[in-house]
């Protein structure tokens, strides 16, 4: 059985940016070791004839020929925007001036 200390949930919840109470740290540390041990199933199983995959399926990637073709002229694109500017969409700023 892999052992999840309260030390390790509290680590993990800092780094989720979570507050968990006592409470939760218990019940969070063991959730955390039943997934861990299920997750060692794996490590049981005979993979000696078993090759190397990044993915499940034998596929290869199928692309397109890549040609440029025209877009949509401007004025058909800002055509239902609700404002617009020098021939952009104007949107409400947000980013706020001490950000930048």
């Amino acid at each position: 059985m892999t052992k999840v200390t309260r030390e390790d949930v509290e680590h993990i919840a800092n780094l989720a940016k979570l507050e968990i109470s006592p409470e939760e740290t218990e019940e969070m540390k063991s959730s955390l070791e039943s997934i861990l041990d299920f997750a060692h199933q794996n490590d049981t199983c005979d993979t000696d004839n078993v090759e190397p995959t990044y993915h499940v399926l034998d596929l290869q990637n199928v692309l397109r020929e890549d040609k440029a073709v025209s877009g949509i002229p401007q004025e058909l694109a800002l055509k239902n925007a609700k404002e617009t500017e020098d021939g952009q969409f104007k949107v409400p700023s947000v980013i706020k001036e001490e950000e930048k």
